[in-house]
């Protein structure tokens, strides 16, 4: 269901302090919190005496003590104290997680701790840009499967129904979409020639009259989004065509983290080629976004709940191919990883064949 080698958004740098903090990530417990120093540390919330969740205890330092029978845990996950014994038992110990910091957000590795590289973290390349402004942007929990919000944000189309006050328009209604599927992941996008700007770009496009408009809608491995807006005045657009003075580009970075089967914890961010350092746009940047994605978390409430209850099958329609062919090929890599965790490790027996040679 999920891909454990992967990295995933566990919180806002800002929520991540020196209290402790449960959350629940692939279906796992695990209880964030920070050193003294300020560094993050994640540990699997589930003393292994009774399971009692650690962030019901206490910090001891750096150390987490555990509220039933306090044994005590270091950032690595090894117990340090264990009152009532002798000696600590072998089996004393919690798991620890690698992370990392980057875009205010706080990473986490659910997978196998060696293979964790920060450098696979998606790049936002305009991220330092002074050219380029930003808006912090937020999080909510949607109440249905990750891989539904991934069909969503595979698919330009839902706007001109969902959105239709603010990224969509009638314009998004009937034309045709390319889809690329990548090592990384896939993307469905298309150009829309001589239309109205949607409302919700129309207040901050530096142009006037009709344009051409891209969606760009790009999903990676296993569950981050990269959507990008273009509008460019009418005439003017188009794949290797060049850059206009008075283009708007607009980027939506979206990270989608499941919690369980059922819910997904979805954090964003918007980047934009404009206004940096204008607190009032972002200021409706993030009115104005967060308005959207309430649309979306309604909508996909209730796709969750109707599939988890259909009593007919339910269609595909061509609209689908780009979620279809990214929900393919990440099933193929959950069963690649399933399949190496599962493969007996070699066994060696050492002994003296005949003739004194030794295997």
């Amino acid at each position: 269901m999920f891909l454990k080698n992967a990295w995933y958004v566990a919180a806002w740098d800002n929520e991540v302090t020196q209290d402790l903090l449960p959350l629940t990530i692939l279906d796992e417990p695990v209880v964030l919190y920070r050193r003294l120093d300020g560094t993050p540390v994640a540990l699997e919330d589930a003393c292994p005496h009774r399971k009692l969740p650690l962030s019901m205890g206490r910090r001891s330092g750096d150390e987490v003590e555990c509220g039933y029978h306090g044994l005590t845990f270091d950032c690595s996950g090894t117990c340090t104290r264990a009152p009532g014994t002798t000696r600590i038992p072998a089996g004393a110990r919690v798991r620890s997680y690698p992370l990392a910091e980057r875009y205010g957000l706080v990473w986490i590795w659910m997978g196998e701790p060696g293979a964790a590289d920060p450098a696979g973290i998606v790049e936002v390349d305009e991220w330092a840009d002074p050219a380029w402004g930003s808006n912090r942007g937020d999080a909510m929990t949607v109440d249905c499967h990750y891989l539904y919000v991934t069909d969503n944000l595979l698919d330009p189309s839902h706007v001109a129904w969902v959105h239709r006050t603010s990224f969509g328009n009638a314009a998004c209604e009937s034309e045709p979409l390319r889809t690329e599927v990548a090592e990384q992941g896939v993307t469905v996008a298309r150009w829309m020639r001589d239309v109205d700007v949607a409302p919700f770009y129309a207040k901050f496009v530096r142009f006037s009259g009709r344009c051409d408009r891209k969606q760009h809608y790009e999903v990676r491995f296993p569950s981050h989004a990269i959507i990008k807006a273009v509008f460019t005045p009418a005439g003017t657009g188009g794949d290797g065509a060049p850059e206009h003075p008075d283009v708007f580009l607009m980027n939506s970075y979206n990270f989608m983290t499941p919690v369980d089967e059922s819910r997904t914890r979805y954090f964003w961010f918007q980047t934009r080629n404009f206004a940096p350092g204008d607190e009032e746009v972002s200021r409706q940047f993030d009115a104005d976004v967060r308005h959207a994605f309430e649309e979306d978390r309604a909508v996909l409430s209730a796709v969750h709940a109707g599939m988890s209850r259909r009593r007919t099958p339910n269609i595909d329609l061509a609209i689908d191919a780009g979620p279809l062919r990214f929900r393919r090929a990440l099933a193929k890599m959950i069963e690649r990883e399933q399949t190496a965790e599962a493969k007996p490790s070699p066994v060696y027996f050492v002994g003296r064949a005949a003739g004194g040679a030794t295997t």
